[in-house]
């Protein structure tokens, strides 16, 4: 008997679902392998494929000690398959089927809907690996490259989680969907990604850095409303891909925070005052307070879209089914069933943004959004503390709803971060100011400089407090010439 717990490296594909004695499953899993090997080659990260980098691997689902250190050569990582272990006697805790043993097989009227739920949140892995593929060439010390490259292993991983679902459930169809996966681009003309968000450039480190404090945020509030779904493999594989997921947001709250401490330190330093003098703020040689709030802006209405719109009879069809649940919803006190319940939605009535009660179970994508904005308040809370502990006298702030939505009730709507309703042609005037423009993005890729000196870091951003895996400053994370 297999134990769960640990993970099975005798086998190609590692894993802790007992490959070894489904032959199929890993004769269909090997076949894809070398697809998968071409495309890591070919849109993972531009340059060091053949560094050794410092990486964890997962050898248990144990969350107390579930991973192992050494340096690797990325395109021979030992990528797996790894599910949380089973709950013995679980049940559907939500929907029509609530109290329901989970389903252990595909329910055959579900079949459509579980597939796609499962090719969209498979289809943000790869591509989040294709828009940071540069950014290795300009890191700022070998500490975020290293980390940089940890998020785009682990998302390579989380790739073959939900191939693994596609190819043991779905036959044909999910071998299909499979090649699928490796086949789209982000941002490519003809085959783009399928969600807007991984369709972006991220161009420099600070973008990269909010994508994986805010888009990957949006990525743990689907993982865990997956979590709860009544098909049981799907909600033990989402369970252990957040173990995971929270290095990459460790990685952007840190990375801004990084950032901002070096900004307001070298303004003390300077004896500059005013936040808002950008212009000798970035002589510098740091990035200056106002872009990072623009960048805020952008990423954070960017990732709202992620959620989809605020109505939506699909986020009630899934959540009916016994799909996808709630964040947090075996902790919510109600019926679960959401029958009668409503939920208060933001929406335009009458030319002005109003409160209305709409029924909750087509509100659920608010309510998942609203539980993914108080979680990056808090975020943004230790950002402030960071730039108050200074004595700089500057505070970010979580643009409103409304602003700069391209999805949902809001997208023909223009307004400030702020929420006040603007028409096209005052927008287009005053767009810069809230949103980064050309001039700022020239600005943050000069200062956009690799450093690959151990324990050196980039003049734009601090060290971090502790090393990965309690290693030195001195540390040499990746390896780059073997």
């Amino acid at each position: 008997m297999l134990d769960l717990m640990n993970v099975d490296y005798t086998t190609k594909i590692p894993n802790n679902v007992d490959l070894a004695s489904d032959r199929q499953v890993l004769k269909a899993l090997e076949g894809w392998h070398p697809g998968y090997i071409d495309w890591w080659k070919d849109m993972g990260p531009d340059g060091f494929q053949d560094s050794l980098v410092y990486l964890r691997t997962a050898v248990s689902v144990d969350p107390k000690g579930w991973a192992k250190f050494d340096y690797v050569k990325m395109p021979e990582y030992r990528w797996g398959v790894l599910l949380a272990p089973q709950e013995a006697d679980r049940k559907v805790n939500f929907g029509q089927h609530m109290g329901e043993p989970a389903w252990q097989e595909v329910p055959g009227e579900y079949r459509a809907m579980l597939r796609r739920l499962i090719v969209i949140q498979g289809d943000t892995e790869p591509a989040s690996v294709e828009q940071q593929r540069f950014l290795g060439k300009t890191a700022p010390s070998l500490y975020d490259m290293r980390n940089l490259f940890q998020v785009n292993v682990e998302e390579g991983r989380h790739l073959w989680a939900m191939v693994y679902l596609l190819q043991k459930y779905f036959g044909r169809d999910g071998r299909e969907e499979a090649d699928e996966l490796l086949r789209r681009r982000s941002g490519d003309a003809d085959s783009p990604r399928m969600l807007g968000a991984f369709n972006e450039a991220t161009p420099d480190w600070l973008s990269f850095f909010m994508f994986t404090f805010f888009t990957d945020r949006d990525g743990k509030m689907q993982l865990e409303s997956l979590a709860q779904s009544g098909f049981d493999p799907l909600s033990r594989t989402c369970r252990f891909m957040l173990t995971e997921e929270a290095h990459h947001m460790f990685v952007g709250e840190t990375g801004v925070g990084r950032t901002i401490q070096r900004t307001c330190e070298a303004m003390i330093a300077a004896g500059i005052d005013d936040p808002n003098d950008v212009a000798r703020v970035r002589a510098l040689g740091v990035i200056d307070l106002p872009t990072v709030q623009k960048k805020m802006n952008l990423h954070y209405s960017l990732s709202l879209d992620l959620f989809g719109s605020e109505i939506s009879t699909n986020a009630a069809n899934f959540y009916n089914a016994g799909l996808k649940g709630r964040f947090g919803e075996t902790k919510i006190d109600d019926d679960h069933r959401l029958t009668d319940a409503t939920y208060k939605v933001a929406k335009m009535v009458n030319g002005e943004i109003t409160m209305v009660d709409e029924p909750s179970l087509t509100a659920l994508n608010m309510r998942l959004r609203d539980d993914y904005t108080l979680d990056c308040f808090k975020g943004v809370e230790r950002w402030n503390k960071i730039i108050e502990k200074t004595g700089v006298k500057f505070r970010l702030e979580l643009p409103h709803t409304a602003f700069h939505r391209h999805i949902g009730e809001f997208k023909h709507t223009h307004t400030t971060p702020s929420g006040i309703i603007l028409d096209e042609a005052t927008w287009a005037g005053q767009r810069d100011n809230y949103l980064p423009s050309g001039a700022d993005g020239d600005f943050i890729t000069s200062l956009m400089q690799p450093v690959t000196e151990p324990g050196a870091y980039a003049g734009w951003i601090a060290p971090p407090k502790m090393g990965i895996d309690n290693k030195p400053g001195e540390f040499e994370y990746v390896q780059i010439h073997v």
